[in-house]
């Protein structure tokens, strides 16, 4: 059995991830591609980690492929996250996604429908859908907002967490088509505001291809391990939400070879992989939360000291901004609100490798501008580099 060191796979981050800068890409499809889609919980995200790996960053290539080509979509699908992924492999990730996922928020939402004055059925929830998407398809796209203000269905409230101090009261519209979104049916379009903003418009979506959902966890494994691998079953569970069971199908369809991880124990790697496992040399990166890299393992030692764990990582495992350093997350990083980036090494990383990540440091500071970032997920550690 092979063993594989940590040395070894922060060699291939470093190349795989497309953050070493020899290795960065020419197209924002490229980076969504070689990653197995960007997170998109913050519409910053996909923005920021694009901007990592492209060699030449602007807002406006990655409008191009969001907006104009639509070549890429942002869609719900590991782990009931936003991402956004290519289009052509809208249907592999829609059908690897488990249909319970769709069907939870569909019977939370009628829950909610279900106490509302007067309480609303399934039936009535069919039809309100029914009326939004022709409305939405008469329009072509359309805001929440907008859509909202149309049907007067969808005017329907119903009040989040009652009896709590953070109860909330809302109309369905936004909710419902979060549900259509989910189910496939529905897609989000541009942004309503700037890159920052997490309101979308939204279109009717084009029917998905079928897919067997085996072949499509399958594909979706094997195209984590060529990104991500070598890894352990944890790791894919991690990443996938998937259940043990799932995981296991998928691997047992894949040619894969089972390693020896020095760092996590037994894993699971594809054939040939090993030619880019020799360090690329030294390089940073300024990483926002939620990254692929930082969210892409359960196990993560050999990225990642222990020590420094509760300082990245909240409770429940979401990594906030991370300062890079050759395969290794060496400090965070946050923004002032007066646009000024400011970050906190965790380590002596030595004068060569500060050298470069000021020099990162620099270039996104000069992408950001005066844009003022909403992270949902911020560094344990966010609120006193802020102080």
């Amino acid at each position: 059995m092979r063993r594989i060191t940590p040395a070894q796979r922060r060699a291939r981050l470093a190349r795989r991830h497309l953050l070493h800068p020899e290795h960065r890409a020419t197209r924002t499809e490229k980076v969504a591609e070689a990653l197995v889609g960007l997170h998109a919980t913050d519409a910053s995200c996909v923005t920021l980690s694009s901007f990592a790996r492209l060699r030449a960053p602007s807002l406006a290539e990655v409008d191009r492929a969001l907006y104009e080509d639509r070549t890429l979509l942002r869609m719900h699908c590991m782990r009931r996250t936003l991402f956004v992924v290519p289009e052509p492999l809208a249907s592999t990730f829609f059908h690897a996604t488990p249909p319970a996922m769709a069907s939870r928020e569909r019977a939370t939402l009628l829950k909610h429908l279900a106490a509302a004055d007067p309480p609303r059925d399934a039936r009535w929830l069919d039809e309100a859908a029914a009326l939004a998407l022709a409305e939405l398809a008469r329009r072509g796209e359309a805001s929440a907002v907008e859509l909202t203000d149309a049907v007067a269905e969808l005017q329907t409230t119903i009040t989040l967490s009652p009896g709590k101090r953070y109860a909330a009261t809302l109309r369905i519209g936004g909710e419902l088509l979060r549900v259509l979104a989910m189910e496939g049916r529905v897609r989000r379009g541009r942004p309503v505001g700037g890159w920052t903003s997490a309101r979308f418009r939204y279109h009717v979506a084009p029917a998905m291809e079928p897919v067997d959902p085996a072949a499509a966890q399958a594909e979706v494994v094997r195209r984590w391990l060529r990104t991500y691998g070598p890894g352990t079953e944890a790791d894919l569970k991690w990443w996938t939400g998937w259940g043990v069971r799932e995981v296991r199908r998928a691997l047992a369809q894949l040619p894969v070879l089972e390693v020896e991880l020095t760092d996590a124990g037994r894993g699971w790697d594809l054939p040939g992989q090993g030619a880019e496992e020799e360090a690329p040399g030294p390089w940073a990166a300024f990483l926002p939360g939620l990254d692929p890299a930082t969210m892409g393992w359960h196990h993560r030692d050999f990225y990642l000291d222990p020590a420094h764990r509760s300082l990245v990582y909240d409770s429940v495992g979401n990594g906030g901004p991370t300062v890079w350093s050759d395969g290794r997350i060496v400090g965070v990083w946050a923004q002032r609100r007066t646009g000024e980036l400011v970050w906190r090494l965790l380590a002596d990383v030595g004068a060569e490798a500060t050298a470069l990540i000021e020099k990162e440091a620099a270039r996104l500071q000069s992408l950001l501008d005066a844009d003022e970032l909403v992270v949902s997920f911020p560094a344990p550690l966010t609120r006193e580099l802020l102080a």
